[in-house]
Protein backbone atom coordinates (compact mmCIF):
# COMPACT_ATOMS: atom_id res chain seq x y z
CA UNK A 1 0.00 0.00 0.00
CA UNK A 2 1.51 3.36 -1.03
CA UNK A 3 1.45 6.09 1.57
CA UNK A 4 0.37 9.64 0.82
CA UNK A 5 3.96 10.82 0.96
CA UNK A 6 4.88 8.97 -2.22
CA UNK A 7 3.75 11.93 -4.33
CA UNK A 8 5.98 14.31 -2.43
CA UNK A 9 9.40 15.41 -3.63
CA UNK A 10 12.22 14.22 -1.35
CA UNK A 11 15.05 16.72 -0.95
CA UNK A 12 18.45 16.69 0.79
CA UNK A 13 19.98 20.08 1.64
CA UNK A 14 23.57 20.18 2.93
CA UNK A 15 24.91 22.90 5.23
CA UNK A 16 21.44 23.74 6.50
CA UNK A 17 22.09 24.99 10.04
CA UNK A 18 22.31 28.68 9.13
CA UNK A 19 22.54 31.22 6.35
CA UNK A 20 21.64 30.19 2.81
CA UNK A 21 21.22 26.48 3.63
CA UNK A 22 18.77 27.17 6.45
CA UNK A 23 16.83 29.58 4.24
CA UNK A 24 16.64 26.90 1.52
CA UNK A 25 15.43 24.26 3.96
CA UNK A 26 12.86 26.67 5.45
CA UNK A 27 11.60 27.60 1.97
CA UNK A 28 10.25 24.06 1.52
CA UNK A 29 7.98 24.34 4.58
CA UNK A 30 4.39 23.65 3.71
CA UNK A 31 5.00 22.79 0.08
CA UNK A 32 4.50 19.31 -1.37
CA UNK A 33 7.99 18.39 -0.30
CA UNK A 34 9.80 16.40 2.36
CA UNK A 35 13.17 18.06 2.91
CA UNK A 36 15.93 16.92 5.23
CA UNK A 37 18.90 19.09 6.15
CA UNK A 38 22.47 18.36 7.16
CA UNK A 39 25.02 20.12 9.35
CA UNK A 40 28.43 19.33 10.81
CA UNK A 41 26.97 19.19 14.33
CA UNK A 42 23.66 17.48 13.50
CA UNK A 43 21.71 19.60 16.00
CA UNK A 44 18.04 20.65 15.66
CA UNK A 45 16.94 17.53 13.80
CA UNK A 46 19.55 17.86 11.05
CA UNK A 47 21.59 14.89 9.86
CA UNK A 48 25.17 14.96 11.15
CA UNK A 49 28.18 14.67 8.87
CA UNK A 50 31.67 16.18 8.90
CA UNK A 51 32.54 16.85 5.26
CA UNK A 52 36.25 16.99 6.07
CA UNK A 53 35.96 13.18 6.31
CA UNK A 54 35.11 11.51 2.96
CA UNK A 55 33.61 8.49 4.72
CA UNK A 56 31.24 10.77 6.61
CA UNK A 57 29.99 12.12 3.29
CA UNK A 58 28.88 8.74 1.92
CA UNK A 59 27.35 7.93 5.30
CA UNK A 60 25.26 11.10 5.02
CA UNK A 61 23.74 9.90 1.75
CA UNK A 62 22.75 6.63 3.44
CA UNK A 63 21.34 8.45 6.48
CA UNK A 64 19.31 10.74 4.21
CA UNK A 65 17.91 7.74 2.31
CA UNK A 66 16.95 6.13 5.63
CA UNK A 67 15.20 9.33 6.74
CA UNK A 68 13.44 9.72 3.37
CA UNK A 69 12.07 6.19 2.90
CA UNK A 70 14.80 5.14 0.48
CA UNK A 71 14.23 7.82 -2.15
CA UNK A 72 15.88 11.18 -2.84
CA UNK A 73 14.64 13.26 -5.79
CA UNK A 74 16.68 16.43 -5.37
CA UNK A 75 20.17 17.07 -3.96
CA UNK A 76 21.06 20.63 -2.98
CA UNK A 77 24.78 21.03 -2.24
CA UNK A 78 25.20 24.13 -0.11
CA UNK A 79 27.72 23.15 2.61
CA UNK A 80 30.99 24.99 2.38
CA UNK A 81 33.76 26.77 4.28
CA UNK A 82 35.29 30.20 3.68
CA UNK A 83 38.50 30.14 5.72
CA UNK A 84 41.36 32.55 4.96
CA UNK A 85 44.55 30.93 3.68
CA UNK A 86 47.29 33.60 3.39
CA UNK A 87 50.09 32.70 0.97
CA UNK A 88 52.58 33.72 3.69
CA UNK A 89 51.51 30.73 5.81
CA UNK A 90 53.99 27.88 6.13
CA UNK A 91 54.02 25.44 3.19
CA UNK A 92 52.41 22.77 5.33
CA UNK A 93 49.66 25.02 6.71
CA UNK A 94 48.87 26.50 3.30
CA UNK A 95 48.54 23.08 1.69
CA UNK A 96 46.50 21.71 4.57
CA UNK A 97 44.07 24.65 4.34
CA UNK A 98 43.89 24.29 0.54
CA UNK A 99 43.10 20.56 0.79
CA UNK A 100 40.53 21.00 3.56
CA UNK A 101 38.60 23.64 1.59
CA UNK A 102 38.75 21.50 -1.56
CA UNK A 103 37.51 18.44 0.35
CA UNK A 104 34.59 20.23 2.01
CA UNK A 105 33.53 22.55 -0.83
CA UNK A 106 34.26 20.50 -3.94
CA UNK A 107 35.08 16.85 -3.25
CA UNK A 108 32.23 16.28 -0.79
CA UNK A 109 29.73 17.83 -3.20
CA UNK A 110 31.19 15.68 -5.99
CA UNK A 111 30.78 12.55 -3.85
CA UNK A 112 27.13 13.42 -3.22
CA UNK A 113 26.50 14.30 -6.88
CA UNK A 114 27.89 10.90 -7.88
CA UNK A 115 25.73 9.08 -5.33
CA UNK A 116 22.71 11.10 -6.47
CA UNK A 117 23.23 10.31 -10.17
CA UNK A 118 23.68 6.62 -9.39
CA UNK A 119 20.55 6.67 -7.22
CA UNK A 120 18.47 8.37 -9.94
CA UNK A 121 19.75 5.80 -12.43
CA UNK A 122 18.99 2.86 -10.12
CA UNK A 123 15.48 4.17 -9.56
CA UNK A 124 15.13 4.88 -13.29
CA UNK A 125 13.76 8.21 -12.12
CA UNK A 126 14.18 11.84 -12.98
CA UNK A 127 16.33 13.76 -10.51
CA UNK A 128 17.74 17.20 -9.92
CA UNK A 129 20.97 18.55 -8.50
CA UNK A 130 21.33 22.17 -7.40
CA UNK A 131 24.87 23.29 -6.51
CA UNK A 132 25.37 26.52 -4.58
CA UNK A 133 28.65 27.87 -5.94
CA UNK A 134 29.77 31.50 -5.75
CA UNK A 135 30.46 34.67 -7.71
CA UNK A 136 34.09 33.79 -6.93
CA UNK A 137 33.88 30.99 -9.54
CA UNK A 138 33.87 33.70 -12.23
CA UNK A 139 35.27 36.81 -10.58
CA UNK A 140 37.82 35.25 -8.26
CA UNK A 141 38.11 36.18 -4.60
CA UNK A 142 40.48 37.86 -2.13
CA UNK A 143 44.23 37.06 -2.01
CA UNK A 144 43.55 34.81 1.00
CA UNK A 145 40.92 32.79 -0.82
CA UNK A 146 42.52 31.15 -3.87
CA UNK A 147 41.24 27.80 -2.63
CA UNK A 148 37.67 29.04 -2.15
CA UNK A 149 37.48 30.51 -5.66
CA UNK A 150 39.03 27.39 -7.18
CA UNK A 151 36.64 25.09 -5.30
CA UNK A 152 33.61 27.05 -6.53
CA UNK A 153 34.97 27.23 -10.09
CA UNK A 154 35.31 23.45 -9.94
CA UNK A 155 31.75 23.14 -8.68
CA UNK A 156 30.42 25.10 -11.67
CA UNK A 157 32.45 23.02 -14.16
CA UNK A 158 31.22 19.83 -12.50
CA UNK A 159 27.59 20.99 -12.66
CA UNK A 160 27.86 21.71 -16.38
CA UNK A 161 29.45 18.31 -16.95
CA UNK A 162 26.69 16.49 -15.05
CA UNK A 163 24.04 18.43 -16.97
CA UNK A 164 25.53 17.44 -20.32
CA UNK A 165 26.23 13.86 -19.31
CA UNK A 166 22.80 12.86 -18.00
CA UNK A 167 20.23 15.16 -19.64
CA UNK A 168 19.10 12.25 -21.82
CA UNK A 169 18.14 10.41 -18.62
CA UNK A 170 16.24 13.44 -17.32
CA UNK A 171 18.81 14.05 -14.61
CA UNK A 172 19.09 17.83 -14.41
CA UNK A 173 21.78 20.02 -12.83
CA UNK A 174 21.88 23.72 -12.01
CA UNK A 175 24.39 26.00 -10.27
CA UNK A 176 23.68 29.21 -8.38
CA UNK A 177 26.45 31.77 -7.86
CA UNK A 178 25.66 34.17 -5.02
CA UNK A 179 27.79 37.22 -4.44
CA UNK A 180 28.13 38.48 -0.91
CA UNK A 181 25.13 37.28 1.12
CA UNK A 182 23.97 38.46 4.53
CA UNK A 183 24.48 35.42 6.73
CA UNK A 184 25.39 34.97 10.39
CA UNK A 185 29.04 35.93 9.98
CA UNK A 186 28.37 38.74 7.54
CA UNK A 187 28.48 41.68 9.92
CA UNK A 188 31.94 40.81 11.26
CA UNK A 189 33.10 40.23 7.72
CA UNK A 190 31.72 43.56 6.48
CA UNK A 191 33.45 45.23 9.42
CA UNK A 192 36.81 43.58 8.68
CA UNK A 193 36.67 44.19 4.93
CA UNK A 194 35.31 47.74 5.14
CA UNK A 195 31.57 47.48 4.59
CA UNK A 196 31.19 50.77 2.72
CA UNK A 197 33.84 49.86 0.18
CA UNK A 198 32.25 46.45 -0.31
CA UNK A 199 28.78 47.94 -0.86
CA UNK A 200 30.12 50.55 -3.34
CA UNK A 201 31.06 47.58 -5.52
CA UNK A 202 27.40 46.41 -5.64
CA UNK A 203 25.15 48.52 -7.92
CA UNK A 204 22.08 47.24 -6.05
CA UNK A 205 23.50 48.95 -2.96
CA UNK A 206 23.06 46.02 -0.61
CA UNK A 207 24.17 42.42 -0.21
CA UNK A 208 21.82 39.54 -1.03
CA UNK A 209 19.49 38.08 1.57
CA UNK A 210 19.61 34.31 2.14
CA UNK A 211 15.90 34.15 1.24
CA UNK A 212 16.69 35.50 -2.23
CA UNK A 213 19.15 32.68 -2.90
CA UNK A 214 16.68 30.21 -1.37
CA UNK A 215 13.93 31.24 -3.78
CA UNK A 216 16.28 30.55 -6.70
CA UNK A 217 17.29 27.17 -5.29
CA UNK A 218 13.64 26.23 -4.73
CA UNK A 219 12.80 27.18 -8.32
CA UNK A 220 15.65 25.05 -9.67
CA UNK A 221 14.66 22.15 -7.38
CA UNK A 222 10.96 22.09 -8.23
CA UNK A 223 9.97 24.22 -11.19
CA UNK A 224 12.78 25.04 -13.61
CA UNK A 225 12.05 23.59 -17.06
CA UNK A 226 14.18 20.66 -18.18
CA UNK A 227 15.64 22.76 -21.00
CA UNK A 228 17.29 24.96 -18.37
CA UNK A 229 19.61 22.15 -17.25
CA UNK A 230 23.25 23.25 -17.16
CA UNK A 231 22.32 26.86 -16.34
CA UNK A 232 24.41 28.90 -13.94
CA UNK A 233 22.39 31.62 -12.21
CA UNK A 234 24.04 34.75 -10.80
CA UNK A 235 22.77 36.59 -7.70
CA UNK A 236 25.17 39.39 -6.90
CA UNK A 237 23.36 42.71 -7.24
CA UNK A 238 25.12 43.29 -10.59
CA UNK A 239 28.53 43.42 -8.87
CA UNK A 240 29.69 40.95 -11.50
CA UNK A 241 27.88 40.66 -14.83
CA UNK A 242 28.92 38.37 -17.64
Amino acid sequence: MHSMTDAKTHILVTGASRGIGKAILDSFDGSDVVAVGHSASGKAGLLQSDFADPEDVSQLWQDALDRLDGRIDVLINNAGVFDPNPIASSDTDWLESWNRTMQINLTASAQLCRLAVQHFQDQQATGRIVNIASRAAYRGDSPDHWHYAASKGGMVAMTKTIARAYASEEILAFAICPGFTMTGMAEDYLESRGGDKLLKDIPLGRVAQPEEIASMAKYCALEAPASMTGAVLDANGASFVR
